[in-house]
């Protein structure tokens, strides 16, 4: 699958290995965060209510209204899926507003629900989505793994190779059943038969 790499204008939080996507997207703020990483973005998308600063020539610019309905994240997902790309990675995704942070949470369910395969970055914090189907993470040092049912309803959800597992089992998303587990093993299996699910790598912080 072709990737993209979307750049929100969340805190700024820098990945490893961009060069591995085929179309970056920095969305509003998220230029500063380009700029920060020494990443050139193909197009800025935004209504430019959060960076007024100057932009490369040769890049491209979607100069959206700031009465709409998606945000700058979702407007930029839109185009990519448009476009063809359907490993989609959203970067500097967490921190400042958290209304921003859940939209982009349920921007991953969007991409989903579209046939897209979703990555959502932050600050020791790592998202992935699954739809109908099953997934191996690997086990991170100092890490938490939570599953969360982001449909109504998750049937046939099963977790393997953590200290709590389960064995389809039903979760909704009224109740959060699946925070906080730990790896056991070196690889965490997670499936699920029928309904969307969030699976969410927390970095341990302690505090000093």
């Amino acid at each position: 699958m072709k990737k993209c790499l979307i750049v929100s204008g969340g805190e700024y939080s820098p990945i490893e290995n961009a060069g591995k996507y085929d179309l970056v997207i920095a969305c509003d703020r998220g230029y500063e965060n380009c700029l920060k990483m020494d990443i050139k973005p193909y197009m800025v998308i935004g209504d430019f209510d959060s960076y007024d600063g100057t932009i490369d020539k040769d890049i491209q610019v979607q100069r959206l209204n700031p009465v709409k309905d998606d945000t700058d994240t979702m407007s930029a997902v839109k185009y990519a899926l448009e476009a063809g790309y359907k490993d989609i990675g959203i970067c500097c995704a967490f921190g400042g507003r958290f209304d921003h942070s859940m939209a982009n949470i349920q921007t991953a369910a969007y991409i989903l629900n579209n046939g897209g395969s979703p990555s959502v970055f932050g600050k020791g914090t790592y998202v992935y989505g699954l739809k109908n189907g099953k997934m191996r993470i690997g086990r991170r040092q100092n890490s938490y793994l939570s599953v969360f049912a982001v449909s109504d309803v998750c049937r046939g959800v099963s977790i393997s190779g953590t200290k709590y597992e389960l064995s389809d089992a039903e979760l909704t998303n009224s109740f959060p059943l699946g925070v906080s587990n730990e790896w056991t093993k070196e690889y965490a299996e997670i499936s699920v038969e029928d309904g969307i699910l969030v699976i969410i790598i927390s970095e341990n912080v302690r505090a000093d």
